[in-house]
């Protein structure tokens, strides 16, 4: 199981970690949290109903991490797709940022309770619930590091996967690979 999640009896998966594998992906987790930034929760008595039909931004976010997290409906190629998009965005982005919010919150929660379970490495197991968050959270966080490091379709094998130590950008680089592996192994635990 090191460093690969694996299914478990009854539903769910499990993955063992060591205490820089929890610290790297909580971390992470959080950054993600705060640039998708905090929600617009109903106020107390505020009927919920009505939240769903609040109406969110109509324009795509200038920083591109947050642009390819919540990318245009339809494209920009022209004024009638644009203006298709702005009004898709306008009724869907304020739920799309809730959901990612909420598997970067269940990622931070499920590792924070791992963390007080003791010292050293511990297995993380998942619920089924559980598994469709993180994967939620770990496709943005790949998302993210991916628009950062601005890795490509045709960056596979590219030279950005044979940085050397001393380049900046190799921890990051590290980091996406390995978010990579642990979302395929979850991926697998949980297919038929």
């Amino acid at each position: 199981m090191a460093g690969n999640f694996e299914a478990i009896p009854g539903g769910g998966a499990a993955v063992a970690l060591d205490e820089v594998e929890i610290s790297i992906l909580r971390s992470l987790a959080v950054q993600l949290l705060e640039l998708i930034g905090p929600g617009d929760e109903p106020a107390q008595g505020e009927d919920p109903l009505a939240a769903l039909f609040a109406e969110g931004p109509t324009e795509p976010p200038a920083d591109p991490a947050l642009a390819r997290l919540f990318p245009d409906a339809y494209g920009d190629e022209d004024d009638e797709l644009r203006a298709y998009s702005s009004e898709f965005r306008r009724f869907t982005e304020n739920d799309l940022r809730g959901r990612k919010r909420a598997d970067g919150l269940a990622v931070v929660r499920t590792l924070d309770a791992l963390a007080s379970a003791g010292e050293g490495g511990a297995v993380l197991k998942l619920t089924p619930d559980d598994c469709l968050h993180w994967l939620g959270a770990l496709n943005d966080l790949r998302l993210t590091i991916g628009t950062r490091l601005e890795v490509t379709d045709e960056d596979e094998g590219g030279e950005l996967y044979r940085l050397p130590d001393s380049d900046p950008r190799k921890p990051m680089v590290m980091a996406y690979l390995w978010l990579g592996a642990l979302q395929e192994t979850l991926v697998e635990t949980l297919m038929p």
